[in-house]
């Protein structure tokens, strides 16, 4: 009787809850970029952000929209989709428009310090996708050129899963990769810390953040019933999140001799 007369707290508080959750699952991936995105925007200086990050999530989550249409999982993680698109490409357009500025000033500051007023400054040469230049992939001079690029990466994918989409081992195959293509984002950090030996320049909070966020987002997949390719990838995040914080930890201890004229990039992860 106790139990039923409490059914009027319970229920609500049980449907509240839920809600938070998935609130947190669709818009908890794109907070570490909020700081990001500010400082990039204050100091007008996206060398600390790598565009590669977007590239990586944005195949991802495109690959992981197309795999819904193939075998349905919950809406929230469709939605997490769409919106961590969204933020990438803002995030790709904030770059583009400091790197852009960035080199233009460059060229003033030398030919100002050359004192060489004949000389013409010039805006540097302008890099498009479709100049189809591997050493420039991803390194281009208008936001447009990556609008284009995703737009063709996915009318592309789009059409092959379309063809495909009756295929269980095609569907099962794409939802490996498109969460496997996310897990191992946070690979190229934990290879940069192994080759410097040291974790200089990487941000102990954000990788706590980053593992805090992998770990509520792997439980979610294991409580909800999420296709079982959520949730090994999810526990392969965090697997890489705790050997980069062993990697924090260890280099700390035992910190390498500082070499003359180190350069240590940035992470490579989401910051």
């Amino acid at each position: 009787m106790e139990a039923e007369g409490l059914d009027w707290l319970l229920v609500p508080l049980h449907q509240l809850v839920s809600w938070g959750a998935a609130g947190a699952m669709v818009f908890g991936g794109v907070v570490p970029y909020i700081p990001q995105y500010r400082d990039i925007r204050r100091t007008q200086n996206a060398e600390g952000f790598s565009a590669y990050v977007c590239l990586v999530l944005l195949v991802a989550n495109i690959l992981r929209i197309l795999f819904w249409f193939g075998r349905r999982f919950e809406s929230p993680l469709l939605w997490q989709s769409v919106v961590m698109i969204l933020t990438m490409l803002l995030m790709l357009k904030l770059c583009t428009e400091v790197r852009v500025a960035s080199e233009l000033g460059v060229k003033r500051r030398f030919f100002a310090a050359a004192d060489n007023k004949d000389e013409e400054i010039r805006a540097p040469p302008r890099r498009s996708y479709l100049d189809f230049d591997p050493h420039y992939f991803w390194h281009w001079s208008s936001f447009a050129d990556y609008v284009q690029c995703v737009l063709a990466f996915t009318g592309i994918a789009g059409y092959i899963t379309y063809l495909s989409i009756d295929s269980a081992l095609f569907v099962e195959t794409l939802g490996f990769l498109a969460v496997l293509t996310e897990a191992m984002l946070g690979v190229p950090q934990l290879y940069r810390n192994h080759r410097h030996q040291s974790t200089e320049g990487m941000s102990i909070k954000m990788v706590l953040m980053w593992t805090s966020g992998d770990t509520f987002k792997t439980v979610y997949f294991l409580l909800n019933g999420a296709p079982l390719q959520f949730s090994v990838c999810g526990l392969l995040q965090v697997l890489v999140d705790l050997a980069i914080l062993a990697q924090a930890y260890v280099f700390a201890r035992h910190p390498p001799k500082p070499a003359p004229h180190a350069v240590h990039p940035a992470s490579t992860k989401a910051l």
